[in-house]
């Protein structure tokens, strides 16, 4: 057995440029040391000035430490500004991020106040243009981000691949005495449509740290493979994601197998989960899972984790599920105002566990935690603070009273002049 200690987290984070997003008295860094950032993209009609403000506030509220809005229209464009002076009236500082496909180069020329405005730009390198328009309009828009000094981040995705270029390396494999396979064709092309692009707008003017590269597609193992290679072959900042996650527990689960083997790995530095929406759903919940992903990896930090047991025969009771749900949604409804008036609360941890068997021993592990009784145990709930069992609570308002005593240990733990001390 070796004498050395087992390595715990991941590994460490290779060297890339570092790119900066600023907007207003914010700066947000991506690549490097930086921590790996969260963002969002709207689903609003950007030309409705109210709607994507109010939609951009909720993605922010919820952590979304960039927004990414549609440009797609003259429409959409000229409300670009106004969209910037509803967020400054609803005191909301996020970076926006222009998406634009097809159009770009002329909205981003025939509306000036849109490009100086928005935070970056995304270009999609497989919809600027055809033939002998490609090259004249993708290096239109990299002169606009030259000249408002904006980073931009280019977007391969399989889905709009440059077709001619996807030719090219068809015919170059086809010349090969050992032909590689359809797919890995397809990993090439999607590498080298990055890399070239990326190559091309440095020679347009456009500095090495202003630009971020993706490669999305919608395959868990494809998107590992492709992001290994682009990882190795260039030192630009990249942005992670599936492109089309899907809905539900599958976009949830697609993403976090992907993402988490290549943030082990180092590869990444801002993330966005492309969850489709139930009708109706919230979009904030792409958000929230990319926090989760990073802060149970041991990442980042977001906000207070729950740790709760699943439940068995022992537990037949509701009362720690419906207590670990209030108590998660308390947290997390807590943090805007938190974050700023408790540092270092996103660290804390609180057990809701339902039974003997792990209970009391998960508790002492967290800052706070409470047992629950289990079917046919005792009905009382012993808390733990700090691992020190400290009270018993009992009847009806346990739920109300564990709240009371997490809110108290946050405010004599974390209040700024705890922290000066």
């Amino acid at each position: 057995m070796s004498s050395s200690p087992i390595p715990a987290g991941p590994l460490s984070r290779r060297a890339s440029r570092t790119a900066i997003i600023r907007c207003a008295d914010r700066e947000v860094r991506i690549g490097g040391d930086a921590p790996v950032v969260v963002q969002s993209m709207t689903n609003t009609d950007t030309a409705d000035v109210i709607a994507t403000a109010i939609q951009i506030k909720e993605l922010a509220r919820a952590g979304s430490e960039m927004v990414r809005i549609t440009v797609n229209s003259a429409e959409a464009a000229a409300a670009v500004p106004h969209i910037c002076e509803q967020l400054a009236r609803m005191d909301v500082s996020v970076p926006l991020v222009g998406d634009f496909h097809y159009n770009g180069h002329k909205l981003l020329t025939e509306y000036p106040e849109c490009a100086s405005m928005l935070a970056k730009y995304r270009i999609n390198p497989g919809n600027v243009g055809k033939g002998a328009k490609r090259d004249t309009q993708f290096a239109q828009m990299i002169e606009v981000a030259c000249r408002h000094d904006k980073p931009v981040r280019i977007g391969v995705n399989w889905g709009s691949l440059d077709q001619e270029l996807l030719a090219r390396i068809m015919d170059e494999n086809a010349a090969r005495a050992n032909p590689w396979s359809a797919q890995a064709v397809m990993y090439e092309a999607l590498v080298t449509s990055a890399i070239e692009n990326a190559q091309r707008a440095e020679e347009v003017g456009l500095a090495g740290d202003r630009i971020i590269l993706s490669c999305k597609v919608s395959g868990v193992q494809d998107l590992i493979a492709v992001y290994r290679e682009l990882a190795r072959r260039c030192d630009y900042p990249l942005h992670l994601g599936l492109t089309e996650a899907g809905m539900g527990s599958k976009g949830i689960v697609a993403s976090t197998a992907a993402l988490s083997v290549l943030l082990q790995e180092g590869i990444g530095d801002t993330i966005r989960i492309s969850l489709t929406p139930e009708p109706g759903g919230d979009r904030t919940r792409e958000v929230i899972v990319g926090q989760e992903i990073l802060q149970t990896m041991g990442l980042r930090k977001f906000t207070p984790m729950v740790i709760a047991c699943p439940g068995c025969g022992r537990t037949t009771s509701t009362v720690f599920q419906e207590l670990a749900d209030r108590i998660q949604t308390y947290l997390r409804d807590q943090m805007p105002v938190w974050k700023k008036q408790y540092p270092g609360v996103e660290a804390m941890n609180v057990a809701v566990m339902g039974c003997i068997v792990n209970g009391p021993g998960e508790s002492k592990h967290a800052n706070i935690g409470i047992s629950l009784p289990g079917t046919g145990e005792s009905p009382a709930a012993p808390v733990f603070v700090d691992g020190e069992k400290t009270i018993t609570l009992r009847g009806e308002n346990i739920a109300e009273e564990f709240q009371a005593i997490v809110l108290e240990y946050v405010k004599s733990h974390y209040g700024k002049e705890n922290s000066i001390a």
